[in-house]
């Protein structure tokens, strides 16, 4: 590993820059997430635009997720071992030509390959969350890795409301162009205000790694986000889910016997960092719940008898709270880990989420109350998403941040992909006849909160079984391991 030689104080146009460091990463991630959001709102019309199927639509979504989930752990790897700004500014790039292709073409082929390339941003968190550790002194280190975390439902809860206005203002492929300016914008910045950090792992890149951890999540992802519309028992599902098993079987043992692997499994099987990863799923699986649920039901029509009628734009003006509650909260997160731990944080967050989701079972169709409930589990999501990729640093080398933290939020994805399944299996076994069309009942949606409820009591128990650290391990100095090698972190995780 590369250690950073000593640090002198910036001065003049440098010490600009460093103030800008973290808002210009944090731009990045609220960049990612609303590029992931924008879709949402053109979905139904896609079919008519584009002159798809809404099968064939419906792979702008899965396509990014797919890459997403497969570039996040490959790209934090490739920031570890030649730069996490080379890495991080080239996938800004990724996924501002990808906007760019979305805002030429209405080909159903090429906006799927172009959401496939904005997929790449999904590694920006993790590898901006690696340069802040790299760069800020322990005392700003805390706030600035919990905003960075809070980043992906600020952008979310920005993206839907400003992707309907310009979808009902404006043409389709304005939102896209738009996008493309603010991604050559946060290219431009990243460039100009984010050091390369001088941490790196050296070694021959794991191409047998990467090849076996895309097919296998390709397998398993793919099975995830199809089930409910192939069927979970049909050969295609049941053969993707079986590929998958075989092929992450053979990928870990592979990974085993690597000399620099893609994803150094000894480590995630230490307690304080298998169990974080567990508790991302987790918490990924409850949170993601929120968005899905209140974005129907909201918009269900008033003949349910619980449905408000509200168009894309209200809905996506009834999550914005929720975004600007992690705005605000990412603070107290940063406090509440410094003074009793990230993990006592963590689980306060799996409760709190859990708490809001009591809320809405409790009233369903108030308005008022929709929009608590919802605020209550984006705080909580805020205070679980700001404390693992501070428990993450503390438990792994430096020089392995940017790859632990890219599998953390590849666990978060697989939460996401899974909850949006059970989601969608709750509501299609529990429909209605309204004016003659088909419509998930208010007992489907209580059901589906009740599910991410207890989904996020789970995540608070694994929350209280990661162990403690050690109070040596906390603030170690820039680019230094624990107890100064790579092996004694590895002890001690």
């Amino acid at each position: 590993m590369e250690q950073p030689g000593p640090i002198s104080p910036p001065t003049g146009k440098r010490a600009t820059r460093d103030r800008l460091t973290v808002p210009v990463l944090a731009f990045g991630g609220i960049l990612m997430a609303v590029m992931q959001t924008v879709v949402v709102p053109l979905l139904p019309d896609l079919p008519r635009l584009t002159g798809s199927s809404p099968a064939a639509v419906s792979w702008m979504v899965t396509a990014t997720l797919l890459a997403g989930a497969v570039l996040t752990p490959v790209l934090g790897r490739a920031g570890d071992m030649y730069g996490k700004r080379r890495v991080l500014a080239s996938a800004l790039v990724l996924m501002t030509v990808g906007s760019v292709l979305c805002a030429l073409s209405s080909d159903i082929v090429v906006l799927i390959a172009a959401r496939a390339l904005q997929g790449a941003a999904a590694a920006v968190v993790p590898l901006s969350i690696s340069i802040l550790r790299d760069e800020l002194p322990p005392d700003r280190r805390g706030s600035a890795v919990a905003l960075m975390s809070s980043t992906v439902g600020i952008g979310a809860a920005l993206g839907l409301p400003l992707a309907a206005l310009v979808v009902q203002y404006a043409d389709w492929h304005t939102m896209f162009w738009l996008t493309s300016l603010l991604g050559a914008i946060g290219v431009t910045a990243v460039c100009w205000a984010v050091k390369e950090s001088p941490v790196r792992e050296p070694g021959r890149f794991d191409i047998a790694g990467t090849l076996g951890l895309a097919a296998g999540l390709v397998c398993l992802l793919l099975g995830v986000s199809q089930g409910g519309q192939w069927g979970w028992t049909s050969p295609a599902v049941l053969g993707l889910f079986a590929a998958a098993v075989v092929v992450l079987a053979v990928w870990r043992a592979q990974q085993l016997r690597a000399a620099r692997p893609l994803v150094d499994l000894r480590l995630v099987a230490r307690p304080r960092v298998g169990l974080s990863h567990v508790a991302a799923l987790l918490t990924g699986f409850a949170f993601y719940a929120n968005s899905l649920v209140t974005a129907q039901l909201v918009q269900a029509p008033k003949a349910t008898g619980y449905g408000l009628g509200l168009s894309i734009v209200a809905t996506g003006l009834c999550l914005l709270p929720g975004g600007v509650t992690m705005l605000l909260f990412s603070p107290l997160s940063a406090r509440i880990s410094a003074t009793r731990g990230p993990r006592v944080t963590l689980a306060l967050g799996a409760l709190v989420i859990a708490c809001g989701y009591a809320l809405r079972i409790a009233d369903s169709r108030d308005l008022w109350m929709i929009i608590l409930g919802a605020t209550v589990v984006a705080t909580g999501t805020t205070l679980a998403y700001s404390a693992l990729p501070t428990l993450i640093l503390r438990a792994v080398p430096a020089e392995q941040t940017a790859s632990a933290n890219g599998v953390n939020v590849l666990m978060r994805t697989i939460g996401q992909a899974a909850s949006s399944a059970a989601v969608a299996a709750v509501l299609v076994h529990h429909t209605s006849q309204v004016g003659g069309a088909t419509v998930p009942t208010l007992h489907g949606y209580l059901l589906a909160f009740g599910i991410a409820g207890a989904v996020a009591l789970l995540a608070c128990a694994a929350a209280l079984s990661i162990p403690g650290e050690r109070p040596t391990d906390r603030d170690r100095p820039r680019g230094t391991p624990a107890r100064g090698s790579r092996d004694s972190a590895l002890e001690g995780a």
